[in-house]
Protein backbone atom coordinates (compact mmCIF):
# COMPACT_ATOMS: atom_id res chain seq x y z
CA UNK A 1 0.00 0.00 0.00
CA UNK A 2 2.95 2.32 1.20
CA UNK A 3 4.51 1.52 -2.30
CA UNK A 4 1.74 2.15 -4.34
CA UNK A 5 1.10 5.96 -2.13
CA UNK A 6 4.86 6.09 -3.22
CA UNK A 7 4.19 5.78 -6.53
CA UNK A 8 1.60 8.21 -6.97
CA UNK A 9 3.37 10.91 -5.39
CA UNK A 10 6.25 10.60 -7.49
CA UNK A 11 3.71 10.27 -10.58
CA UNK A 12 2.06 13.90 -9.07
CA UNK A 13 5.72 15.34 -8.60
CA UNK A 14 6.64 14.56 -12.11
CA UNK A 15 3.46 15.57 -13.77
CA UNK A 16 3.62 19.15 -12.50
CA UNK A 17 7.36 18.85 -13.05
CA UNK A 18 5.50 18.58 -16.95
CA UNK A 19 3.28 21.18 -16.28
CA UNK A 20 6.12 23.43 -15.52
CA UNK A 21 7.99 22.49 -18.50
CA UNK A 22 4.91 22.80 -20.70
CA UNK A 23 4.08 26.61 -19.41
CA UNK A 24 7.62 27.33 -20.03
CA UNK A 25 8.08 26.19 -23.55
CA UNK A 26 6.70 28.00 -26.40
CA UNK A 27 6.08 27.72 -30.19
CA UNK A 28 5.89 30.40 -32.62
CA UNK A 29 3.50 29.69 -35.46
CA UNK A 30 4.14 32.14 -38.62
CA UNK A 31 2.61 29.49 -41.39
CA UNK A 32 -0.15 31.87 -42.46
CA UNK A 33 1.06 34.61 -44.45
CA UNK A 34 0.89 38.06 -42.31
CA UNK A 35 -0.16 36.21 -39.20
CA UNK A 36 2.19 35.01 -36.49
CA UNK A 37 0.90 33.43 -33.47
CA UNK A 38 3.01 32.35 -29.98
CA UNK A 39 1.76 29.92 -27.79
CA UNK A 40 3.27 27.55 -25.04
CA UNK A 41 2.99 23.99 -24.52
CA UNK A 42 0.40 23.92 -22.32
CA UNK A 43 -2.20 25.71 -25.05
CA UNK A 44 -2.31 29.22 -23.84
CA UNK A 45 -1.73 31.34 -26.65
CA UNK A 46 0.79 34.54 -25.74
CA UNK A 47 1.18 36.26 -28.58
CA UNK A 48 -0.57 37.39 -31.65
CA UNK A 49 1.13 39.23 -34.37
CA UNK A 50 -0.80 40.83 -37.67
CA UNK A 51 0.46 42.72 -40.63
CA UNK A 52 -1.36 46.14 -41.03
CA UNK A 53 -2.47 45.09 -44.33
CA UNK A 54 -4.65 42.04 -43.35
CA UNK A 55 -6.63 44.85 -41.36
CA UNK A 56 -8.39 46.32 -44.22
CA UNK A 57 -12.23 45.56 -43.78
CA UNK A 58 -11.90 44.59 -47.47
CA UNK A 59 -10.03 40.90 -45.78
CA UNK A 60 -12.21 40.39 -42.82
CA UNK A 61 -13.67 37.07 -44.18
CA UNK A 62 -10.02 36.44 -45.07
CA UNK A 63 -8.70 37.29 -41.94
CA UNK A 64 -10.77 35.34 -39.92
CA UNK A 65 -10.18 32.13 -42.25
CA UNK A 66 -6.51 32.85 -41.89
CA UNK A 67 -6.77 33.28 -38.19
CA UNK A 68 -8.49 29.90 -37.52
CA UNK A 69 -6.06 28.17 -39.86
CA UNK A 70 -2.78 29.40 -37.54
CA UNK A 71 -4.67 28.99 -34.36
CA UNK A 72 -5.27 25.10 -35.16
CA UNK A 73 -1.52 25.04 -36.49
CA UNK A 74 -0.16 26.48 -33.45
CA UNK A 75 -2.70 24.32 -31.10
CA UNK A 76 -1.24 21.04 -32.41
CA UNK A 77 2.40 22.32 -32.83
CA UNK A 78 2.07 22.71 -29.12
CA UNK A 79 0.26 19.09 -28.15
CA UNK A 80 3.17 17.62 -30.54
CA UNK A 81 5.56 19.40 -27.89
CA UNK A 82 3.62 18.44 -24.57
CA UNK A 83 3.64 14.54 -26.26
CA UNK A 84 7.11 14.85 -26.76
CA UNK A 85 7.59 16.27 -23.50
CA UNK A 86 5.69 13.54 -21.94
CA UNK A 87 7.48 11.11 -23.49
CA UNK A 88 10.64 12.02 -22.26
CA UNK A 89 9.87 11.41 -19.00
CA UNK A 90 9.96 8.21 -16.78
CA UNK A 91 6.31 6.69 -16.17
CA UNK A 92 4.33 8.81 -18.31
CA UNK A 93 5.09 6.63 -21.63
CA UNK A 94 1.00 6.28 -21.75
CA UNK A 95 -0.27 4.37 -24.47
CA UNK A 96 -1.24 6.76 -27.22
CA UNK A 97 1.65 9.11 -26.76
CA UNK A 98 4.48 7.15 -28.07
Amino acid sequence: MLDKMKELMEMKRQADELKKELDASSVEVADVRGITLTINGSQYIQAVTLEEAMLSPANKKRLESDLLRAFNTAVKRSQELAAKKMRSMPGFNLPGFS
